[in-house]
């Protein structure tokens, strides 16, 4: 015998009851009438083998009409291939985020949730989307944008030889398509099939001096710099550190340990985002005690020439080095970092402890959670051994010298 299907006048009219009870209104809609005279309409739906129950609404809020309108409207989604139970939480997730979907709402809204990257890398994504993106993507909704219109953007910035620019524009982008499907604002990133479309860039390699003798000879021409005093320090200290050129000259004072002769390098300083410890040879704390009358007012190791709020400027050392007459292609400021590589290898360390030391990237992230002092000890040792041994080589070249006038 055939069910018969509810009608408004008993809804309306249906009481509580002891325990709560069901009024059908067909195709797994039904009223559930609770104790306390409260009505909730309710679906009873299959979806990949599973009961489910899906919330309707409240009645009378929701008129019987509107319930089995919504009730069709899941059943059709079902044909879809789609839960509507999931589709529901979508839709408020949907209604939380900013209505505003244009793809520069979008992208600052990926850039606050990425507050976790290193301030560098942080402000670098920003800057390049303010100056290569939102000129001709920012007022565009971002589920109108074509994978060509992004092709034309990203053309623009090829067509002027920045190809590290272009892919690295290239995967800002998609991480900001991809924040937008995971928010529910895109079924897919439109930057996947980019990939083969834009010139690849060649590796990169930083000009190094890696030859004992020449390293002396770089070390008596930086001894004899005539330049600014602090970039005298700074040129004095990359080699017996070998960091990267932008966390040298960030360096604070602050993170600074004299007594633990360390120099703590908080994580979001970091490329890799984890803090590293940079052990100080006697060598590196006598150039900070040298150092320190001059710039202690300021935040920074290395402020500046115009100004002590400021760190010094990214092509400070590399200048510095074209005017000892070393060319781009015989040595960079990152040149340091490959110099200690090669040598202290050839030296007989560990290259875990080396690796480590260049702050290199740890693939187990587990690992690199409480890697930063890991090999610390052997790294304090190789770190005073290396200092000695650049005074070795910058040594012989002054004895070299002594003897040619002699």
């Amino acid at each position: 015998m055939a069910t018969k299907s509810l009608t408004d006048m008993a809804a309306r009219n249906a009481k509580g009851k002891e325990k709560p009870y069901k009024l059908s209104a067909g195709a797994g809609l039904f009223l559930q009438v609770m104790p306390n005279g409260n009505r909730y309409w309710r679906m009873k739906y299959r979806y990949a083998g599973k009961e489910k129950l899906l919330s309707i609404g409240v009645y009378p809020e929701v008129s019987l009409k509107e319930a089995t309108d919504r009730r069709d409207a899941a059943r059709a989604e079902l044909r879809e291939g789609k839960d509507p139970s999931e589709e529901k939480q979508l839709g408020k997730l949907r209604a939380q985020l900013s209505v505003d979907s244009r793809f520069e709402a979008v992208s600052l809204e990926w850039l606050e949730t990425r507050r976790d990257l290193a301030e560098s890398t942080w402000s670098k994504a920003k800057w390049m989307l303010e100056t290569y993106a939102f000129p001709w993507l920012g007022r565009r909704a971002i589920e109108d944008i074509s994978t060509a219109e992004i092709l034309l953007v990203l053309r623009r910035l090829e067509a002027q030889e920045k190809i590290e620019s272009t892919q690295r524009l290239r995967q800002i982008c998609g991480q900001v398509f991809r924040y937008a499907v995971a928010t529910g604002r895109l079924d897919r990133d439109p930057t996947a099939a980019l990939r083969g479309a834009l010139k690849t860039a060649k590796n990169r390699h930083y000009a190094s001096i890696t030859d004992p003798g020449r390293i002396g000879e770089l070390l008596r021409a930086i001894e004899g710099y005539t330049g600014q005093f602090t970039t005298l320090c700074a040129l004095k200290f990359a080699p017996l550190v070998f960091t990267r050129p932008g966390e040298l000259r960030k360096a604070e004072w602050s993170e600074i340990d004299v007594e633990s002769a360390q120099w703590c390098i908080p994580a979001e300083k970091m490329k890799m985002g984890v803090a590293h410890i940079v052990p100080l040879s006697s060598q590196a704390l006598s150039i900070l005690r040298e150092l320190h009358p001059l710039t202690c007012k300021s935040r920074y190791v290395f402020p500046s020439v115009r100004s002590l709020r400021d760190p010094m400027s990214e092509n400070t050392i590399n200048a510095a080095l074209r005017r000892m007459g070393y060319g781009t292609d015989e040595m960079t400021g990152h040149g340091f970092r490959s110099m200690a590589s090669t040598l202290l290898h050839e030296m007989g360390w560990a290259s875990d402890a080396i690796e480590r030391q260049l702050a290199h990237a740890e693939r187990n992230l587990i690992k690199a959670a409480y890697n930063r002092a890991e090999h610390l000890p052997e790294r304090r040792r190789m770190m005073q051994a290396w200092a000695d041994y650049l005074d070795k080589l910058r040594a012989q070249i002054k004895g070299q010298a002594l003897r040619s006038v002699a």
